[in-house]
């Protein structure tokens, strides 16, 4: 049985920077509070837990004063900025760079186009850590869209800027985009349409979805290793799963099933921008002593 790791899967830069810091601060104080979870896959945080990083909610962290608080890589909104300065709350900001370059563009658009009655449209997950952050720099006024039939909730007759959430697909950002200049035009009646398209999706995240295409394809049967939480990783495996019928979900190697495999098969493994090498690593192991 030959076993290949997917060299492309695993963490993101984003998140490899926030567990650097965590455990960094870590070696320092033994004890760390981390608000929401640091990367969306469970072994990963129990790993860090052990090592002392307390995972909080938002409204545990405003229970907190004169503390130390991680922010994970899906940045954060400003309210969350302006509690830390009223509470005396030391922040360790571990968000993402192109997270925090894209809430500064979001920001400067909403300023700019408030005068204009403009719509802020973002294309990503309602409730996903990354769009709430970005959200925050809309005065929470702007338009979360994940799909097609959520385009009801525009205005067509007024100006659109649109971004997207960094991890989401380049392939359905661009779809969606088509979508709203049609319903646009049919609305205007003419293509002197007031519609800003920003490219806003994280190249390293965003083009996943091509390679694992391939990767699924090469390979008789696929193992795909994420946490139940990701929204990343539920769409990379059906990326897999449209690709290779044999493509199986885990979390964790207890939940590896012997009569999946057999001696000829060629086995892939890969994960989520949230998967950690050494948990691919594992699952290997698993399957090489199953």
């Amino acid at each position: 049985m030959n076993i290949e790791i997917d060299r492309n899967s695993g963490f993101c830069f984003g998140v490899v920077k926030a567990i650097e810091i965590a455990e960094k601060e870590l070696k320092k104080s033994n004890s760390l509070y981390c608000l929401g979870d640091i990367v969306h896959n469970d072994a990963e945080v129990k790993r860090l837990k052990k090592k002392g990083l307390k995972t909080i909610s938002h409204n545990e962290f405003k229970t907190l004063k004169n503390t130390k608080v991680l922010l994970r890589a899906h940045g954060e909104p400003p309210e969350t900025y302006e509690i830390a300065k009223q509470n005396n709350i030391e922040l360790i900001d571990a968000s993402c760079p192109i997270v925090l370059n894209l809430q500064k563009k979001i920001d400067k658009a909403y300023h700019d186009f408030s005068s204009a009655e403009g719509q802020i449209v973002i294309f990503g997950k309602e409730g996903h850590a990354e769009v709430i952050g970005l959200l925050g720099h809309t005065g929470n006024r702007g338009i979360v869209i994940s799909e097609e039939k959520d385009l009801d909730k525009i205005d067509f007759s007024k100006p659109i800027n649109i971004f997207s959430q960094t991890t989401k697909s380049r392939n359905s950002y661009h779809n969606i985009i088509e979508k709203i200049k049609e319903r646009m035009l049919k609305e205007v009646g003419n293509d002197e349409i007031n519609f800003i398209i920003n490219d806003s999706t994280c190249r390293a995240v965003s083009n996943r979805d091509v390679f694992l295409k391939d990767f699924a394809k090469i390979h008789d049967i696929i193992i795909f290793v994420s946490g139940r939480k990701s929204s990343n990783g539920k769409v990379l495996y059906e990326v897999c799963k449209n690709q290779n019928d044999r493509s199986y979900f885990v979390s964790e190697t207890e939940e590896l099933r012997k009569e999946w495999f057999k001696e000829s098969d060629s086995v892939g493994i890969c994960g989520a921008t949230s998967t950690p090498t050494w948990l691919m690593k594992k699952v290997k192991n698993a399957i090489e002593n199953l």
